[in-house]
């Protein structure tokens, strides 16, 4: 049985065709970076978004004051060892007598780009006061090191601390690059074996669309899909550091919001979402500092929680939370929600449409 032929397609028609799909296509992303822009700015005119905005501008002006002392070099046994409580406050001598290991696990310090470690000038009063004992910056310059020269530094650093401490593992925290930082140390180079946990603060883990205005070694390894980020979705199995990525809605530098969150299957990471927090305010912001020092505080060997309250990392591959008011309910000692806090739901939607 013959078939009738059927007739020639016609060129101009399937151009036609392949043109409105395409201009389909592009309206779906216009529409997509569309919602994204309103988000974001509505979340720049909300009344957290202009507090946070006013906050970072007010730390920006210390910060740049507080610059050159930034860079005064520091020895990582510290003159506070201490074999009696004399003259200690109540909550750092609390920690002492709770868990003296982790009062005395060294904590390390990484700042970001075109910074130094003046920047976590409140996070240490922090630890301080929280009962941390051993706290170390290194500064370094991106001008003349990338991401993997400053991790064999950092890696050169914590051998040095584990040696004049006798503590066999310590604690990372790192702002914006400084996480990069840690993470390739931690991950990639098996610096697990050094690093109990790792905190970072607005850093582009999948990278960030602004690094590709910067025509340099170092942003070009901070760009989505970058050989560095590759680097970072490789399989990372019997990791055993656990790491805590604190992230913001108000955080300009991470370009898509989500690219500051660890999602990796091998890792046990806990995402923390805070809104109204600028990108240099990240590591002054109360409710910031809190979190990371119940966290360094409250966790064991293997992430467990040994107090209660507190989040276990070690359960927690990939999750989201947000980091609650410093409020507690005085009958039941829990935490209260922050007015205006995202729900589960709510983030899982800004992911999607790429806060």
């Amino acid at each position: 049985m013959a078939y009738p032929e059927l007739p020639p397609k016609n060129p101009v028609a399937s151009q036609l065709v392949t043109g409105m799909r395409k201009s389909k296509d592009g309206r779906r992303g216009s529409t997509k970076a569309s919602r994204v822009t309103k988000r974001g700015v509505k979340a720049a005119m909300s009344p957290r978004g202009i507090r946070g905005m006013a906050v970072e501008a007010a730390w920006l002006s210390t910060h740049i004051a507080m610059y050159p002392l930034g860079w005064a070099e520091e020895k990582a046994r510290e003159e506070i060892d201490r074999h009696n409580l004399e003259g200690l406050p109540p909550v750092q001598r609390g920690l002492l007598i709770g868990d003296v290991e982790a009062a005395g696990t060294p904590i390390i310090l990484i700042h970001g780009v075109v910074d130094n470690k003046s920047v976590f000038t409140v996070l240490r009063r922090g630890l301080r006061k929280r009962g941390f004992g051993r706290i170390v910056g290194l500064n370094y310059s991106p001008l003349t090191d990338d991401i993997r020269q400053i991790a064999q530094r950092l890696s050169d650093l914590i051998e040095q601390v584990v040696k004049e401490t006798g503590y066999e593992r310590v604690h990372v925290i790192g702002h914006s690059m400084g996480g990069l930082v840690g993470r390739y140390y931690a991950q990639v180079m098996n610096g697990d074996r050094r690093v109990h946990t790792l905190v970072t603060l607005g850093t582009p883990h999948q990278g960030t669309h602004p690094a590709r205005l910067v025509p340099h070694p170092v942003s070009r390894q901070m760009r989505p899909a970058s050989d560095l980020v590759d680097d970072f979705a490789a399989p990372a199995p019997g990791c055993r550091t656990r790491f805590l990525a604190i992230w913001s809605d108000l955080d300009v530098m991470i370009i898509p919001k989500r690219n500051a969150q660890i999602v990796h299957p091998d890792l046990n990471a806990r995402n923390v979402f805070v809104r109204g927090v600028g990108h240099m305010s990240l590591p002054v912001d109360g409710r910031i500092v809190h979190e990371i020092c119940a966290t360094l505080a409250h966790l064991g060997h293997d992430g467990r929680i040994v107090a209660a309250g507190t989040t276990s990392i070690a359960s927690s591959t990939g999750k989201v939370t947000n980091v609650p008011d410093q409020r507690s309910d005085s009958q039941t000692g829990r935490h209260t929600q922050p007015a205006g806090s995202i729900r589960a739901s709510g983030l899982a939607r800004n992911a999607a449409e790429g806060v």
